[in-house]
């Protein structure tokens, strides 16, 4: 697989979890980068750890995880965008939305395609480690940015702006 080809699928892989991030930036007040990093290397971190994973886990988890990752990531991004619906408008501590378990529940949801994805590079004969730092850096880079638009887009609306984001989540 070339480079080219991992840079594409990193890209695919990346997608659930920029959608994320623009989210989780709506929620601030300014653009924090301390936050807005944090947000990445969650996001690019389980992205670059899932494949891997799934990589050493192979076909026995593969089974169970394909036939139900779908109903997991809906129903934990569903229920984050009910609660973003639901707390429109009042104001948050920054430690309650970047909490370790929301930022966890968040980076596994949005990285368990990814695992499935690791599975098929272990027929594929992959050179695992780079194909892992690719898509790790990918989505760092895409959270990243994501965390930083979906800022700017809140200090210009934030209410109207976390109900939209909660809707996009539900989705």
């Amino acid at each position: 697989m070339t480079f080219f080809e991992l840079f594409l699928i990193g890209i695919g892989l990346s997608m659930d979890a920029f959608a994320v991030s623009i989210c989780k930036g709506l929620s601030m007040q300014k653009i924090d980068k301390k936050y807005t990093l944090c947000i990445g290397l969650f996001f690019g971190g389980f992205q670059a750890l899932m494949p891997y994973l799934g990589y050493e886990l192979g076909n026995h988890f593969a089974k169970a995880a394909a036939a139900y990752s779908h109903w997991i990531i809906f129903a934990i991004l569903a229920y984050i965008g009910v609660n973003m619906i639901r707390e429109a408008g009042e104001d948050q501590e920054q430690e309650k939305i970047t909490g370790v378990k929301t930022m966890l529940g968040l980076a596994v949801a949005t990285s368990l395609d990814a695992l499935g994805v690791g599975v098929g590079f272990a027929f594929m004969d992959i050179p695992i480690l780079s194909t892992v730092l690719e898509i790790g850096t990918i989505t760092f880079c895409f959270s990243f940015i994501g965390c930083a638009c979906g800022s700017v887009i809140g200090m210009l609306g934030k209410e109207k702006a976390e109900i939209g984001g909660g809707i996009v989540l539900i989705l």
